[in-house]
């Protein structure tokens, strides 16, 4: 550890995040903002019923072609799972879709079939062309950049706004939470719907020609998050007194199952977060994860201290792993050692529309204030 190193005095968040800072008491910023937004997630029944029952109306005023009235990104995971268990609750006839990246654990891949057999749901898997995704995964990692995420996530949320304009429908129901969700540092991540970004390093990195890789521009993207124009972006675990605990309790009475750690349904994430973050840019994402159990009372501060003096994944299987990974990828596991012992690079080192997405926010914010 450094000489300079602190660690949050009620989460486990600590200087590995270099924009971290702390109060007298030793205290997180991540910590402090939660203690002031927390209370606004917090709801009775009756009020969650309330909200969910809003939400219901809203939505069931706009259903799309062929009847469905929303759309779910289904990924197996928790989240994403739970949003399809209460759009069952509230009456609503969603369009599921998977987005299949060539990654998919056994485990997601039963947990979707489970949650739309149970709901009654339609299932959409949108496959994407492996040889364009597989060389842009192998760019960011020749980049060097941190957030390998960044294509499966913006993927997803272009696919996603596709078949909304396809089938006409309004809104799309995220998983996207802050109880479960909050605290997790910029300085790990970068902005997803970068589209000027994913295309400069593909230029500079890739090999393969992208034909039908799903792009969103991000002033398309800024007109849908911050005005609604194009379609409605909703998080109705948002609206509900949302836990982890609690909704792993409901899936598995259908079925589902867990996978081992957050996002753990996809073998890259898996990987990328055991392996790739922890080994190149010093990162354990296992803090932020259980830091904001913590805050929502979920975890124990010291179980969660506990859990990270132990590696994510054991060796035999982290190799095994690796093994794996490599080759998906066509990287020789000495390719792959020597991507990682190269110095990170930042996303800024590559053209960027982050500044100007954040100018489209603060318009945005200023239009709706009006």
């Amino acid at each position: 550890m450094t000489e300079n190193y602190q660690i949050c005095s009620s989460c486990i968040m600590d200087t590995s995040d270099p924009e971290i800072c702390f109060d007298d008491q030793g205290d997180c910023n991540y910590c402090l903002t939660a203690r002031e937004m927390l209370p606004s997630y917090r709801f009775t029944k009756d009020r969650a019923d309330q909200n969910l029952s809003r939400l219901r109306d809203m939505i069931k005023k706009k259903s799309g072609t062929e009847s469905y009235d929303c759309i779910i990104g289904l990924s197996g995971g928790v989240d994403s799972s739970y949003v399809a268990l209460l759009a069952r609750d509230m009456g609503l006839k969603p369009l599921c879709v998977h987005f299949d990246n060539g990654w998919n654990t056994e485990a997601a891949v039963v947990n979707v079939r489970k949650i739309v057999e149970h709901c009654g749901f339609e299932l959409f898997t949108y496959v994407i062309n492996w040889e364009e995704f597989r060389d842009l995964q192998r760019s960011f990692l020749k980049a060097g950049v941190i957030d390998l995420e960044m294509l499966s996530d913006h993927a997803i949320f272009a696919s996603l706004f596709k078949l909304r304009r396809q089938f006409g429908i309004k809104y799309v129901l995220s998983g996207t939470n802050f109880t479960t969700e909050n605290g997790l540092p910029n300085s790990w991540i970068w902005s997803k719907m970068d589209t000027r970004n994913i295309k400069d390093i593909h230029r500079k990195y890739g090999t393969v020609r992208l034909k039908t890789f799903p792009l969103l521009s991000s002033f398309r993207w800024g007109l849908i998050k911050e005005l609604g124009l194009g379609g409605v972006f909703l998080e109705p675990l948002n609206l509900i007194n949302y836990t982890k605990e609690g909704a792993m309790l409901e899936l598995e009475k259908v079925g589902w199952r867990y996978y081992g750690g957050k996002h753990y349904e996809s073998i890259i994430t898996k990987f990328y977060q055991s392996y790739i973050l922890p080994i190149k840019f010093g990162v354990d994402k296992r803090r932020c994860h259980h830091s904001a159990l913590i805050r929502n009372g979920e975890m124990d501060r010291a179980a969660a201290l506990l859990d990270l003096e132990k590696p994510a994944l054991g060796v035999e299987v982290l190799a095994s792993e690796k093994k794996f990974v490599c080759k998906k990828l066509g990287f020789t596991e000495s390719e792959f050692d020597s991507l990682m012992e190269e110095p990170p690079v930042a996303h800024d080192r590559f053209k960027t529309d982050r500044y100007f997405m954040q100018t489209v926010a603060k318009v945005g914010k200023f239009l709706l204030r009006r």
